[in-house]
């Protein structure tokens, strides 16, 4: 087992990363309180929930649990409201634990209820996702979908501990796995190019579901955000680059309907474009554009999306949270492995690049 920590001060937590993790004994500092209220789906529940709820009854913990319909077209208030209601019907209160386990929009919603509940609760990520692991589990977002635009509401709430056990990943389908990997590949192009080089050379194991390189990506990509959020935990600066690919990546989930495409799906197509435009601007090479296509056909993921109306595709884009003052800002690359935030292209180019990573005619 590999451990990381987020240094947020008194808040500091730590990720635990590994396979088959002792639960029950890393759990027991993290889970204040006696009431903890999982927080899974429909999918997860059959295959962990027991093995969590077991664990924290040799605790001597009283746990309840909450489990909601698999899948992003949920993340809603509707379904956290269900939460509530869980929290609520079970007599919990503001001494107890949300124990998030599951994906990206299990983690997203239990957190947000985590914050909301009686002004706040503690908060435990069990992600068992690759793309939860590496990104949405760590740095404390959370929130859920509006019709208008995806995660526009939500709040900050950190988790007290962070747990992503690689044997968890055998149960993903392959395409659940190629979606995480895109929020890997998206650490190496806006940070490390070295990062970059590693994914080229062990892509096929990842894509195969080895775990000890499934560890090191995790690893590593879990270092990148870990050390971004400690520098700037509500995203006012550099926190931003996190978002490479996806402003475009949210415009086209949200055309398609959320959940039609895979969130990873979205963002690798969205980092394409925001390749195209770096290469389009004169910033980085056809060569480097052509690597960064490759390494993402080479993780099973798409480089080009159905077609969508360009004025749709620009207006989706517009409620995106990184607009400031009616500008749109993007995260470009200077170069490989060097991501920067601007507001400052060429509309034009950013229109060609959205126009040549389609799928005309589908």
């Amino acid at each position: 087992m590999q451990t990381l920590h987020v240094e947020l001060g008194d808040r500091r937590y730590p990720i635990f990363i590994g396979s088959q993790l002792n639960i029950a004994d890393l759990l027991q500092p993290y889970v204040l309180g006696k009431q903890v209220m999982i927080v899974t789906n429909e999918t997860v529940a059959p295959l962990y929930l027991d093995v969590y709820e077991n664990a924290l009854n040799k605790l001597d913990k009283k746990t309840a649990h909450c489990i909601l319909r698999d899948g992003e077209k949920f993340k809603n208030i509707e379904n956290l409201n269900l939460i509530f209601d869980a929290l609520l019907s079970a007599g919990f209160n503001r001494d107890c634990t949300v124990l998030a386990l599951g994906g990206g929009v299990i983690g997203d919603m239990a957190g947000f209820a985590a914050a909301s509940f009686q002004r706040g609760v503690n908060f435990v990520q069990v992600p068992t996702t690759l793309l939860s692991q590496v990104d949405s589990s760590v740095g404390g977002k959370t929130g859920i979908n509006h019709p208008l635009g995806k995660n526009m509401i939500g709040a900050f709430k950190q988790p007290s501990v962070v747990f992503a056990d690689m044997s968890q990943l055998a149960s993903l389908p392959p395409r659940e796995l190629s979606a995480g990997l895109a929020e890997i590949i998206k650490y190496a192009l806006l940070g490390d190019v070295e990062f970059l080089s590693w994914l080229e050379q062990n892509i096929h194991q990842l894509t195969a579901g080895d775990e000890k390189a499934l560890a090191e990506a995790v690893y590593r990509s879990c270092a990148h955000k870990a050390r971004i959020v400690a520098n700037d935990e509500h995203e006012k600066g550099e926190r931003a680059l996190l978002n490479l690919g996806h402003t475009f990546g949210h415009a086209i989930e949200s055309y398609l309907g959320y959940g039609t495409w895979l969130h990873g799906e979205a963002v690798a197509v969205g980092m394409v474009m925001a390749a195209d435009l770096s290469h389009l601007m004169g910033w980085i090479s056809s060569e480097d554009l052509a690597r960064v296509k490759q390494i993402i056909q080479n993780a099973n993921l798409p480089i080009a999306c159905p077609t969508i109306p360009l004025n749709e595709f620009l207006a989706y884009m517009s409620h995106d949270k990184k607009v400031l003052d009616g500008k749109i800002r993007l995260i470009l690359m200077k170069q490989l492995g060097q991501a920067v935030i601007t507001d400052d292209f060429d509309v034009d180019a950013m229109k060609q690049a959205i126009l040549n990573n389609q799928n005309k005619g589908q």
